[in-house]
């Protein structure tokens, strides 16, 4: 599922924030990267969007090293960009995909499975989190019984205000994505 090789400007970065690293660091990623690297979505994008999977020291460490702000974006011209309000399923970590397994040292990086990813993009529904959703389920990745049951399980319980709102726009993306089928 995962590319053998980081392409250029990500090789880079990441060997450099690696080598700027004093410990251990594992990355969970679930925006374009993730898209990209792991299921093969055809976009540029200029940042790796992270859940917060480390401890506060790891995470200032980073964001210092390779945030928005660092010297590695301006070096580089991408950077991580660390999401702070994200609905993500409950046990998506259970189920992550490693990025360029054994690659670097310190750096690990994963990705959302593909029903995590499309169930993080539920709140949010913009264009481009409907184009991903349909390319996740047009290469097969998706299927729409284990995203009801996912959202229904570790999801719905835990949401808070529009519970409506994730149902609708599930049941709305179950009609344009797998009806066909």
């Amino acid at each position: 599922m995962a590319l053998e090789m980081v392409g250029e400007p990500w090789r880079a970065f990441l060997n450099e924030l690696d080598g700027l690293l004093e410990t251990e660091a594992e990355l969970h990623c679930m925006g374009g990267f993730a898209l990209v690297h792991a299921y093969g979505l055809a976009r540029a994008t200029v940042d790796i969007d992270i859940l917060p999977a480390v401890g506060d020291a790891g995470l200032a460490e980073l964001r210092v090293r390779a945030g928005k702000d660092s010297v590695l974006r301006q070096r580089h011209g991408v950077y991580l960009d660390f999401v702070t309000i994200a609905t993500v399923p409950e046990n998506y970590r259970e189920r992550l995909v490693p990025l360029f397994a054994g690659e670097w040292p310190r750096l690990r990086l994963f990705a959302l499975e593909a029903h995590d990813v499309a169930l993080s993009k539920l709140e949010r529904n913009l264009d481009r989190d409907r184009g991903d959703v349909a390319h996740l389920a047009r290469m097969g990745y998706l299927h729409a019984a284990v995203l009801q049951e996912r959202f229904e399980q570790e999801m719905r319980p835990y949401l808070i205000g529009r519970v409506s709102w994730h149902e609708q726009t599930l049941a709305m993306w179950k009609e344009a994505f797998f009806s066909q089928r």
